[in-house]
């Protein structure tokens, strides 16, 4: 058993025991809402372009996969007003520690993705994302943390999030498939709980990794978030 995969099964041990009073109670008011089950199983893309069903605190009404694409807004409809909470706050990804200990995922890699408007539209040199497990967390994880005010008021958040997240969050999650490091998961792991409460200490985290990893310029500088996010080809794609 390597290193990586007894880090994720400790990680996912204490991380699922820690938080159970938590993950309960949040079960509860899930429940209270609108009487549906508090989980969602979520088919996602995994290592070997297998699928598997992560599993999250349900945090949209029960039919929302029919009503919208798969990118997430801060004022999607879907969401409701206890997933709001659950979003904001990233509880909704605990129960994923479950997906890190079963092994469809690990506790820091390029986060799962959809098939539909997702993987089938891989270039080919995003297809190598898929050469490792996914994880609950990566750099991509805490650079877009505001993922769903990126997006908000877009007409189409599908279209804009392939045109200004897609590209960059490949990049880096490329980057970790050539350089990650047991240091590195353990560093990113803190660095993940640092951009709950601080964002900017955790960004400066993010760039001293990107700067060991010989990161591209560019990518460097979209993931300090000081400049707008700008449209991009994404990895693989000829100019």
């Amino acid at each position: 058993m390597s290193a990586k995969r007894i880090l994720d099964i400790a990680v996912s041990l204490v991380a699922l025991a820690v938080s159970a009073p938590i993950l309960g109670g949040a079960m509860l008011l899930i429940w209270a809402e609108d009487g549906h089950s508090p989980l969602y199983r979520a088919t996602r893309v995994g290592r070997g372009d297998r699928d598997f069903r992560m599993i999250k605190l349900r945090s949209m009404h029960i039919d929302a996969e029919s009503q919208g694409g798969t990118s997430t807004a801060l004022s999607d409809q879907r969401v409701t007003s206890v997933g709001k909470l659950l979003r904001r706050s990233k509880l909704d990804e605990l129960p994923q520690f479950w997906n890190v200990l079963i092994g469809d995922m690990s506790v820091v890699g390029p986060r799962p993705n959809t098939r539909r408007g997702g993987v089938d539209n891989y270039t080919r040199e995003e297809m190598r994302l898929l050469a490792v497990r996914p994880g609950v967390t990566d750099l991509a994880s805490i650079v877009f943390s505001d993922e769903g005010n990126i997006l908000d008021g877009a007409d189409d958040p599908d279209e804009l999030y392939d045109a200004i997240i897609r590209p960059w969050k490949s990049r880096l999650g490329l980057l970790y498939t050539e350089r990650s490091t047991i240091a590195a998961d353990m560093k990113i792991v803190i660095l993940t709980v640092v951009a709950a409460f601080a964002k900017r200490p955790a960004l400066r985290g993010v760039d001293s990794i990107l700067d060991r990893w010989g990161a591209s310029a560019d990518l460097r500088r979209i993931c300090r978030r000081r400049v707008p996010l700008l449209p991009a080809d994404p990895p693989g794609v000829m100019a």
